[in-house]
């Protein structure tokens, strides 16, 4: 009970927006309209969906939430603007939530508790105990550091110094990325309940390291 009266007023901005038909709109020219084409992260409708509700990362966040309800919602209008919805049912219902998108029940959430309480949090669920806004910055620090290492391909051509002086660059770019990557996961692991020793043992740091590592970041 405590849990809806924060998040409610939340779910109602991000609803009356999506109720807006100008928002609608934005999503279907951000598939193309009638030249498919995936959804982009910074699209018309990510952007705007981000300034309405006051949170700059929702939006992108949408895009690249495979199997998230505001995807659901986009693909249910596009169908229907394709009348490629199919035979009437759940698909062609944007408002509709799957089972697993759906709030979990008290009575769930007590089991969920027990479990975790007999495993030492390892039982948790990532997207219950991570916050959209870390799994999103986690999401494009991997993909900037992906995009540099994408910048190397074909760059070894020229001078040594000039071949070296790119790759080290972007190597060294790229490298600190992941490093900000695996500290913001290991820090959600972490406060997720599992145990530092397992994180670290992932992580392949020291567990006292990355114990100084995460109280670092939190001051």
């Amino acid at each position: 009970m405590g849990r809806d009266p924060v998040i409610f007023p939340e779910v109602v901005a991000v609803a009356d927006a999506l109720l807006d038909p100008a928002m609608a709109e934005l999503v279907w020219r951000d598939s193309g309209a009638g030249r498919p084409r995936p959804l982009p992260a910074d699209g018309a409708f990510c952007r705007r969906l981000g300034e309405r509700v006051g949170r700059d990362w929702l939006g992108p966040l949408s895009a690249v939430d495979y199997g998230g309800p505001l995807l659901a919602w986009m693909g249910a209008v596009i169908r229907r603007r394709r009348d490629q919805g199919g035979p009437p049912g759940w698909r062609d219902d944007p408002w509709r939530l799957q089972r697993e998108q759906q709030p979990a029940t008290m009575a769930g959430q007590l089991r969920v508790m027990a479990a975790e309480a007999q495993s030492g949090g390892s039982a948790t669920r990532w997207r219950a105990t991570v916050s959209a806004e870390h799994r999103f910055r986690i999401t494009q620090l991997v993909k900037e550091a992906g995009e540099q290492l994408e910048e190397l391909r074909g760059g070894h051509s020229g001078t040594t110094a000039e071949v070296a002086r790119t790759l080290l660059e972007h190597l060294s770019r790229s490298a600190a990325l992941i490093d900000q990557a695996l500290v913001n996961t290991a820090a959600a692991a972490v406060a997720a309940g599992v145990a530092l020793e397992e994180v670290a043992a992932w992580s392949r740091l020291p567990a006292q390291e990355l114990a100084e590592i995460l109280t670092a970041g939190q001051e």
